[in-house]
């Protein structure tokens, strides 16, 4: 993934969670051997960007957004000297400024939470919108990346349209020297009350499973120098990612298509991941919808 040009976009405002999304960013820009373009957008009114009114202040917003910028560009080109870094100050609403400049990027980074967001919510509003409607990768920043040295990034499958995100996965850890996980969890299709499935139809779904995932790892033979491993998962597919993103250095999710007129952007699983995981979260858009031949094995959503 090194040396190919391309850019990395990095949303920032003046958060201690951007910060966090800054950081990783330049790294990931420096791995890749390309460019770091940093944003901030202080909304389409400067003037109530910040709950305020008065005569003046949309001049005082657009230089503090100015600043917010320049103090980027000083710390990341400080710790990655070697990186081009350019910055743009946007005047559009924050997600469609990032959507917009995203048609110029390889991957978008962004944090978890903006100067908006309520302390409850794991998840901005930003983040969430960029991250389901972006045509491109996303890095959702989250967890203490500074103990992130784990060798592994995790990939969660949900079905066989996931060869793009395992691809992806792939890649980054060719990056990093590092290995991939794909973990693909499950539920068991029969179970009533306290009655489980019966042995021969747990080994059944299994061995159906197991096809899935074998299918999916089809791009593992594009990465010969990167060691892979497979996990299969009778459990909530969320519970299996969350617990694995402890022991990962990023964690890779499909998001695929939504399905039907009242689908969701992002599905439930990604959705709970990018609240929980302990690491950064890459979500790789998949263009594939489901089609009728891709129904043989029923899986709980992973999207």
């Amino acid at each position: 993934m090194t040396g190919d040009g391309g850019t990395v976009l990095l949303g920032i405002d003046d958060t201690s969670y951007s910060w966090l999304a800054a950081d990783w960013a330049a790294g990931e820009a420096e791995l890749r051997g390309c460019a770091l373009k940093v944003v901030h957008s202080v909304g389409r009114s400067a003037d109530a960007a910040y709950g305020e009114t008065g005569v003046g202040l949309t001049e005082r917003v657009l230089e503090a957004g100015v600043g917010v910028l320049d103090d980027a560009r000083a710390r990341l080109g400080a710790a990655h000297p070697g990186v081009p870094i350019d910055t743009a100050l946007a005047r559009d609403d924050p997600a469609e400024a990032l959507l917009t400049a995203a048609q110029d990027a390889d991957l978008v980074v962004v944090g978890t939470r903006g100067r908006g967001g309520f302390a409850g919510l794991l998840l901005g509003s930003v983040s969430r919108r960029v991250a389901a409607h972006a045509d491109r990768p996303v890095v959702v920043v989250r967890g203490d990346t500074a103990k992130g040295d784990h060798g592994v990034v995790v990939v969660g499958v949900r079905d066989e349209r996931d060869e793009e995100a395992v691809r992806f996965a792939l890649a980054e850890a060719d990056s990093r020297r590092a290995g991939v996980r794909l973990v693909h969890a499950w539920a068991p299709l029969v179970r009533t009350g306290i009655m489980v499935p019966q042995v021969s139809n747990l080994e059944e779904e299994r061995d159906a499973h197991a096809q899935l995932l074998n299918h999916a790892a089809r791009p593992v033979a594009e990465y010969p120098n990167v060691h892979v491993d497979t996990e299969l998962s009778i459990d909530s597919p969320a519970a299996a990612l969350v617990q694995a993103s402890a022991r990962a250095d990023l964690m890779v999710l499909p998001r695929h298509p939504a399905e039907g007129r009242f689908g969701l952007r992002l599905g439930s699983v990604v959705h709970a991941v990018l609240h929980h995981a302990s690491c950064p979260v890459a979500v790789v858009p998949t263009g594939r919808p489901a089609a009728a031949d891709d129904s043989a094995v029923e899986v709980t959503d992973q999207s």
